[in-house]
């Protein structure tokens, strides 16, 4: 298929965050140069204050990110926020804007959870008292109904959550988002550029036909200005219970995530090899971690989980000093 003339290709885009947005050579013939040139492409003064006041008391905010669906970014998701809520001092919140997928409900243990409505907006589902869950599964009537909206309704019922939901103090909002670069990311990320982000763990698997797609991703974040805090490489080998050999099911055919780290001077947080446990824990709404903790797959999670920690408090501790 002819490209059509005066669009600009994907990798020639300046970016939302450039001062060049819709004035850039590039920009001509894309349908978004208006809102670009605009400013348009993120929050007004009034909603960037709503934002704000709504996510001031959130003290950590990490995206999980993954260029190509079924890597395991959910699960790793999942993970993510059950290991940071092991510590019961810390206020955990989970939000999944995986608008046509949502596997949140599922992996958690809340399928048929309903959202509920308070004075102060809308109320998240606790799985624990200090783990709160956020998704369009609790808006469903059944987690069989597909939803079948455009780019506006999806970004609107983004900014719903993060303006109408009382997160009440958080220590670490975790946000799941779909695979890709679309949409949903453009519209997370410029409603959180009101307030502060830490950065995106990115989620791949070790072959090249998830590499592909993690590149763009990569991509992606320097354009946004999204700081990216490493990469996760998950189904990274396989470990017999039985007698302990490791088996490469899906080769690094390139030298995998490790490889690419290196060649895009970006972190490579760790890898999550396979355990057949992890489904069944996710089948049955419950924390891999707590019902595997022998698991080199746990050991693993907590470790890539503590750099994570590391780094966004690094982070926070190197904002506090520009301030």
């Amino acid at each position: 298929m002819a490209e059509a003339v005066g669009a600009a290709r994907p990798e020639e885009c300046p970016g939302t965050g450039s001062a060049q947005a819709g004035s850039a050579a590039a920009c001509q013939g894309c349908p978004n140069q208006g809102l670009c040139a605009a400013g348009a492409a993120g929050p007004d003064p009034a909603e960037a204050a709503e934002l704000r006041a709504r996510l001031r008391a959130v003290r950590h905010t990490v995206l999980v990110l993954s260029g190509k669906g079924g890597v395991g970014k959910s699960t790793f998701s999942a993970a993510l926020a059950h290991g940071l809520a092991a510590d019961e001092h810390k206020q955990v919140a989970l939000l999944d804007i995986d608008i046509c997928g949502p596997s949140i409900p599922k992996i958690m243990g809340l399928e048929g959870e309903q959202v509920h409505q308070s004075g102060s907006g809308w109320s998240p589902v606790y799985v624990e008292e200090n783990l709160g869950v956020m998704s369009v599964g609790f808006l469903l009537s059944s987690p069989d109904d597909a939803v079948i909206w455009r780019g506006p309704k999806k970004n609107g019922l983004i900014k719903q959550f993060l303006r109408d939901v009382d997160w009440g103090e958080i220590d670490y909002l975790i946000v799941d988002t779909p695979p890709g670069t679309s949409d949903e990311h453009l519209s997370i990320v410029q409603y959180l550029s009101a307030t502060r982000i830490d950065g995106a763990v990115i989620v791949t698997t070790p072959q090249e036909i998830s590499l592909q797609d993690v590149r763009k991703e990569i991509n992606f974040c320097h354009k946004v200005k999204l700081p990216i805090i490493g990469v996760v490489e998950n189904m990274s080998g396989f470990v017999c219970p039985k007698c302990k050999k490791e088996s490469q099911i899906f080769p690094p055919t390139t030298g995998g995530a490790e490889k690419m780290c290196q060649n895009l001077n970006v972190s490579l947080l760790g890898k999550v090899p396979l355990d057949p446990q992890i489904g069944r824990s996710c089948d049955r709404g419950q924390s891999f971690l707590s019902e595997a903790p022998e698991s080199p797959a746990t050991l693993s999670y907590r470790n890539i989980i503590q750099r994570i920690q590391e780094y966004c408090e690094q982070h926070h501790s190197q904002e506090e000093k520009m301030i």
